[in-house]
């Protein structure tokens, strides 16, 4: 088995990574943003 070395791999490899992160960080946001509205809208009952 030969394995053959091109740097434009490389490239498009941190491309891909990049946008799978910025992907992960956009879907916490949406969740961390989702969470706020529940909370003014269902506020907690405090005692």
């Amino acid at each position: 088995m030969q394995l053959n070395f091109d740097p434009e791999v490389i490239g498009q490899g941190l491309e891909i990574m990049a946008f799978g992160m910025a992907g992960v960080f956009v879907v916490a946001i949406i969740l961390y943003l989702a969470s706020l509205a529940l909370l003014k809208v269902f506020p907690s009952e405090k005692k």
